[in-house]
């Protein structure tokens, strides 16, 4: 493509692709240290919805930037993947998968500098317009960074909350009642891929979980939160069967869904979902407490000719234990 034909009207000609777009600027942010980009990158209203957070503007945005670099400035985030679909003839909303790695060298939120190596996932929706990011929901493996620096999640959570300041000033995770609304209300793409994998997702929440064996290749590859890497439907049931068993009334919605099939790639979908509702059951989260919780989850997935072969799911189970916390008053 020539460099001076934009790939969609309002983004700049360097960009080839919605693919060259996500994982050039996050390159240029984070590893380049262009954090002074964000002032064009993402939009000054921009929100960033995370399980542990609902950050609104650009400033604020910036600030965590800086701090996360000094805490750990080795940090790359090479991408995996890129699943998006159009929104309009000049927007698109891209789920996109990096494969992190830093060294937890400086201070911050994760506390004195521990020497740690560190390995995890990020999965993150972005709906851009304008050469921007003008929309953001984004779900980073916290556990596995807290447990690969031999934290105990629960330990660790509850430390967190009193360096904010307490259950009265600490920073509440994302909840419906914290979100903000933002630009972007659609829902996704019609693709087949992308019904798919919404059908198995809701199939597994009204506790189908014969679904697994039946539709999950018997050598598939799972990444799960806490850098969980298995194979094999039996370790899907674990992962799914604990999560829901820990939430059985909780009522589970399909947000947004994305399928594509791309030269040299396998069909591939991408879903973000959620659940709402009450920590009723045993499983993920040990004894049920009662509290009310919210889980934002991001799953994304590759089909072969044997079933799903590769499935790559995110929530952040500081974000859940400090709810549960919260609610119980156990800090």
């Amino acid at each position: 493509m020539s460099q001076n034909t934009p790939f969609m009207p309002g983004f700049d000609p360097r960009w080839e692709s919605v693919e060259d777009y996500i994982l050039g600027i996050t390159e240029d942010i984070w590893e380049k240290r262009g954090i002074d980009t964000l002032h064009g990158f993402y939009g000054d209203d921009l929100i960033v919805r995370s399980p542990a957070s609902v950050v609104q503007g650009n400033d604020g945005i910036i600030g965590a930037t800086m701090a996360t670099l000094a805490e750990f400035p080795d940090r790359e985030l090479p991408g995996e993947d890129v699943i998006w679909c159009a929104t309009g003839a000049d927007s698109f909303l891209s789920s996109h998968r990096l494969y992190c790695w830093a060294t937890h060298t400086g201070p911050g939120v994760y506390g004195a500098p521990t020497g740690k190596r560190l390995e995890y996932r990020i999965l993150a929706d972005c709906w851009c317009q304008d050469n921007a990011v003008k929309d953001e929901w984004l779900v980073r493996d916290q556990g596995a960074i807290v447990q690969q620096m031999g934290g105990d999640l629960v330990g660790w959570t509850r430390d967190l909350i009193q360096r904010e300041g307490g259950p009265e000033t600490c920073v509440k995770p994302m909840t419906p009642a914290t979100d903000i609304a933002g630009p972007y209300a659609g829902r996704g793409n019609d693709d087949p891929w992308a019904a798919k994998l919404a059908g198995l997702l809701e199939r597994i929440m009204q506790a189908e979980f014969s679904v697994i064996p039946a539709e999950w290749d018997r050598a598939c590859a799972l990444a799960y939160p806490g850098h969980v890497s298995a194979h094999g439907p039996a370790a899907a049931d674990r992962f799914w069967l604990g999560l829901r068993s820990a939430f059985p009334s909780a009522e589970f919605r399909i947000e947004h869904q994305i399928g594509r099939e791309d030269p040299m790639m396998p069909p591939r979908a991408a879903v973000r979902w959620s659940l709402r509702g009450t920590h009723d059951g045993w499983g993920r989260f040990g004894a049920p407490t009662g509290a009310e919780i919210y889980v934002m989850g991001i799953t994304h997935v590759e089909f072969g000719p044997w079933g799903l072969r590769r499935e790559f799911t995110l929530i952040d189970d500081t974000a859940i234990w400090k709810q549960i916390l919260l609610a119980t008053g156990d800090v």
